[in-house]
């Protein structure tokens, strides 16, 4: 019964990870024009959520205002999907807590493997380039992400391990 949870978990996160990383791939097929206007359009909400007197703004000066902090955006939101890549990578390719060095590094290449090749794409889509500081902001989320995921299950396994030991193990 065990082993069939485990291939069962296995498959749903291998199913998460191909969903995610085509997320990520038609992000990376958006044109330059398009792909800016959704970073500003979420500028925008971003400013009318954190800076006080935004609506009070008139259209050019909000428009600025979200011009100056889509670059950062852009950064933060490539940092955030290879952080939840890094994090189904970590999950799908779980082998034992054993092999620490191995549950670490496994999903860390791939990941930053992947981030080159989405890179190399948005060589190819017009008015986007190929960035070596994009594959940085990339990896960095992508050890994030499973940082995150170790954490996480750090956390449950001690909070089932604590319950265990007070119901003696019966479930």
């Amino acid at each position: 019964m065990k082993n069939s949870f485990i291939s069962t978990s296995r498959v749903i996160w291998f199913i998460l990870v191909i969903i995610w990383m085509s997320v990520i791939f038609s992000f990376s097929a958006k044109e330059a024009e398009e792909s800016t206007e959704e970073s500003m359009n979420f500028g925008r909400i971003v400013c009318s959520i954190f800076v006080p007197g935004y609506d009070n703004l008139t259209d050019d000066e909000q428009y600025e205002l979200a011009k100056d902090i889509e670059y950062p955006i852009r950064k933060c939101a490539h940092a955030a999907e290879y952080m939840l890549l890094g994090l189904l990578l970590a999950g799908a390719l779980y082998v034992s807590s054993n092999s620490k060095m191995w549950n670490v590094l496994l999903p860390f290449c791939i990941g930053s493997v992947y981030s080159v090749t989405d890179e190399l794409h948005q060589f190819f889509v017009p008015g986007r380039s190929c960035r070596f500081t994009d594959i940085l902001i990339d990896s960095f989320g992508i050890i994030v992400g499973v940082v995150i995921y170790y954490k996480i299950t750090k956390v449950c396994s001690s909070y089932f391990m604590r319950s265990k030991s007070q119901t003696g193990g019966i479930e």
